[in-house]
């Protein structure tokens, strides 16, 4: 590791230090040529998931966009934040596992809608509305009826 006040490569770690998730290691360290100390963090080189859309379209996995889609579901809802970061991590852990490098939005969609039907049905039929694109309100009435027969 480079010394960023001197550019000299030798250098000793100090001290070492995981973060409170484990997913990053803190490391102090002193420059041999100039005795300044310099932080640097190791994590690991994640390989991006693509996602397939509907339409065929590939794009990265976006764990902010689905949040964010999720959240809008859950407006004025009694779900926490919390409860969906945990969730988000858990998908996130099982889309990796897969080892595959292109993943269908269905995997994802369906994945959310298992969740929020767990949790508040409300915020799954306004999922449901756009994920499965209802047309109409008959679109809208037939997803009623259906979580109304499960109960």
């Amino acid at each position: 590791m480079k010394c960023p006040f001197c550019g000299e490569v030798d250098n000793k770690v100090i001290d070492s230090r995981l973060s409170k998730d484990a997913s990053v290691i803190r490391r102090r360290r002193e420059c041999l040529a100039c005795s300044r100390r310099f932080t640097t963090y190791e994590h690991i080189e994640e390989i991006p998931i693509m996602i397939v859309k509907k339409d065929d379209r590939r794009e990265v996995f976006n764990r902010d966009k689905l949040k964010s889609g999720i959240l809008k579901a859950c407006e004025k809802r009694d779900i926490s934040v919390h409860i969906i970061d945990e969730f988000l991590d858990e998908l996130e852990r099982d889309l990796r596992e897969t080892g595959e490098k292109e993943l269908s939005s269905h995997i994802i969609g369906e994945r959310v809608m298992i969740k929020l039907h767990e949790l508040d049905d409300v915020a799954y039929v306004r999922f449901a509305s756009v994920y499965r694109e209802f047309k109409d309100v008959n679109d809208f009435v037939s997803e009623l009826k259906s979580l109304l027969s499960n109960l």
